[in-house]
């Protein structure tokens, strides 16, 4: 869970997301931009802002339970299965920490926003489902990673579970960050200079864990830790 928090984080601030949340919050609130800052009420904002983040976590949880269910389909092949998510989380690991560079793994599919009227808070969630369901490349490898790990989970609700951290780690940081560009944008311009470094933390920490998931350590690392917890 501590992984797919942090994916979701990363995810959150890559250079494909991140530089477009002030858009995101204008699309979301008919907002505009005025003397540096989004001009909204912090009431509105919240509320729209939440149910995007529903929007978008509904989508991610339905594709956990929909990987975690083939995966229980194969159940007597699980040593298989981690070998081979484990395989593909590396490489994507690898494409993100630019150590790799295949195209194909770059295509990228979404929805016309533009066709989503803004009508208070359906449209909102509307526009979560759109971004749920047609994320850009760099948030695919994260999230196809914790796919790939949730068809290995025990459990389709350990799979849903891990999709619902993971939208979690995404969300929270972009309720943040929505409320705190309705004071100042200088806050985005000053993390965008992190975001090469981020992208690239977020590569080795995919590439560590499926590291793990091959070699089997992270059921054994998993189990450890259960020993902390109630």
């Amino acid at each position: 869970m501590i992984v797919a928090f942090t994916a979701g984080m990363l995810s959150f601030f890559s250079p494909c997301v991140f530089p477009l949340i002030p858009a995101y919050v204008s699309h979301l609130t008919g907002s505009t931009v005025q003397y540096n800052k989004i001009h909204v009420g912090k009431g509105m904002l919240i509320i729209r802002s939440i149910w995007f983040i529903l929007g978008f976590s509904l989508v991610f949880v339905a594709m956990g339970a929909s990987t975690s269910m083939i995966g229980q389909l194969f159940a007597g092949y699980r040593e298989l299965i981690e070998k081979i998510g484990g395989f593909f989380i590396i490489v994507f690991g690898l494409q993100m920490a630019r150590i790799l560079n295949i195209r194909v793994l770059m295509f990228e599919k979404h929805w016309d926003h533009g066709n989503i009227q803004k009508k208070g808070q359906l449209s909102s969630f509307l526009l979560g489902l759109a971004f749920g369901s047609g994320w850009s490349p760099c948030v695919g490898f994260a999230l196809s990673s914790i796919l790939l790990l949730a068809s290995s989970s025990e459990t389709v609700h350990n799979g849903m579970l891990l999709l619902f951290i993971y939208s979690l780690g995404l969300g929270i940081p972009f309720l943040l960050i929505s409320l705190l560009i309705t004071y100042s944008l200088s806050v985005v311009k000053n993390i965008n200079r992190w975001l090469p470094v981020l992208s690239l933390v977020n590569g080795w920490i995919l590439i560590g864990m499926g590291l793990l998931l091959f070699t089997g350590q992270l059921q054994k690392l998993s189990a450890w830790l259960a020993q902390f917890t109630f």
